[in-house]
């Protein structure tokens, strides 16, 4: 028993009467089948209480090491795997993962939970991967779903409202090398005309900025070695002078970042930001990201940068990312695709929750959705399909033993 315990960030301590650590699915399914109110801790990155279980039972998964089983297009893993423990694994037997998020040190059933992402115009978020998930529900069953059951939809972007997710199954393709390209000083103008081809520029893209400054401080431009173009330039941008990190400007080292100036690297070394062997990040921060459909973004980028004297203050860094859009019903890209506006804040966390409905009210008219895992104010946006993942979640989990206040306040409204 452990209590006390703190998430990633150290922004908030768990309120769970005890803190279990299963090492086999066996007891797992005993100590959810005991629990009046029971949640799963993995790599705790999450910055609100999504995870928590007041006045209950936490499982951390840590010691739940259930495996990696490469198939034909597919890899299976526990849901406690960090997608950096087994994706030199898989890049050695020939495959790859589509998308990686820029830290690889999440764990894949908490970032499939949440609708975590990667970026990249044409590929989807983490949960789009996932063709079989394995499930201990309530009673203590073991479950297994694929996309042959009609609610899978609604499982993948399940926000632990479902069960304990023990194992899942990701769809593979063939393994494939990048390079990274950093470019300084992209003009705002060029940035709002000529969005459509800098987020062409590469596999994966993205741009950084305090909100503020006269043009965005960098532009991350990730290329498969085999699909890459030279450029002297991107819209004014120019190469960067050496490594940078996401928060150059506020004079943080690139220590930590995965190789870049061009040099070609497997993919899961060059799609997240951060090496696995450091301390992801800053390390000591908050944040917050929100969701906008992309046909919106250049409007909703021109409205948060009207309120970079407010926010810059408290900023780390704040990126700009496309993501594809998908069909699971609590994805922040449900429906469509996206462009989501991350802000990395700086450890001052009574005045970020004072900037974030000034922020939230500013982009309201784009439908936003904030991610899940982050801190937000208001409402989690519009989900078409609420009202079906309300009834699989009453379903699969009759006496609400995974609910919490986080899920009572965003989902289930009580």
């Amino acid at each position: 028993m452990r209590v006390g315990e703190a998430n990633w960030a150290g922004n908030l301590t768990y309120g769970a009467d005890a803190v279990t650590t299963p090492r086999t699915v066996g007891e797992v399914q005993e100590a959810v089948a005991a629990a009046a109110h029971v949640k799963a801790l993995g790599s705790r990155h999450c910055f609100n209480d999504i995870a928590d279980s007041p006045g209950g039972l936490l499982l951390d998964l840590r010691a739940l090491d259930a495996g990696v089983e490469i198939g034909d297009g597919t890899v299976t893993v526990g849901g406690s795997a960090r997608y950096g423990d087994f994706a030199q694994q898989l890049h050695d037997a020939g495959f790859a993962l589509p998308n990686l998020a820029s830290l690889p040190h999440i764990t894949v059933a908490g970032s499939v939970a949440t609708g975590t992402h990667g970026s990249g115009r044409r590929q989807p978020g983490l949960a789009a991967a996932v063709s079989g998930i394995e499930l201990v529900t309530a009673d203590g069953s073991l479950k297994t779903f694929t996309r042959a059951d009609t609610e899978f939809p609604g499982l993948v972007v399940g926000l632990g409202a479902f069960g304990v997710v023990t194992r899942l199954t990701l769809d593979v393709v063939p393994a494939f090398d990048v390079r990274q390209d950093v470019f300084d000083a992209l003009p705002w103008d060029a940035a709002y005309e000529r969005f459509d081809e800098i987020e062409d520029a590469g596999y994966s893209v993205s741009m950084f900025t305090n909100w503020a400054n006269d043009a965005i401080d960098q532009v991350w431009v990730k290329s498969r070695v085999d699909d890459f173009t030279e450029r002297a330039g991107l819209f004014g941008a120019v190469p960067a002078d050496g490594p940078r990190h996401p928060a150059h400007a506020a004079g943080v080292p690139a220590d930590n970042c995965t190789p870049q100036r061009g040099v070609p690297g497997p993919w899961h070394a060059r799609l997240p930001h951060f090496a696995l062997a450091f301390t992801p990040s800053v390390g000591d921060e908050l944040q917050s990201e929100y969701f906008v459909p992309y046909a919106d973004a250049v409007a909703a980028i021109r409205a948060v940068r009207e309120l970079g004297d407010l926010v810059a203050p408290l900023l780390l860094v704040s990126e700009i990312r496309a993501i594809a859009g998908d069909d699971l019903w609590l994805s922040p890209c449900h429906g469509g695709d996206r462009v989501a506006l991350h802000f990395t804040w700086q450890p001052r966390q009574p005045e970020v929750e004072a900037v974030l409905p000034v922020l939230e009210e500013r982009l309201a008219p784009f439908g936003a959705r904030p991610h899940w895992g982050k801190l937000f104010h208001g409402v989690p946006g519009e989900y078409p399909r609420l009202a079906d993942f309300r009834a699989l979640a009453d379903r699969l989990d009759p006496r609400g033993k995974f609910r919490n206040p986080f899920l009572s306040r965003t989902v289930f409204g009580a």
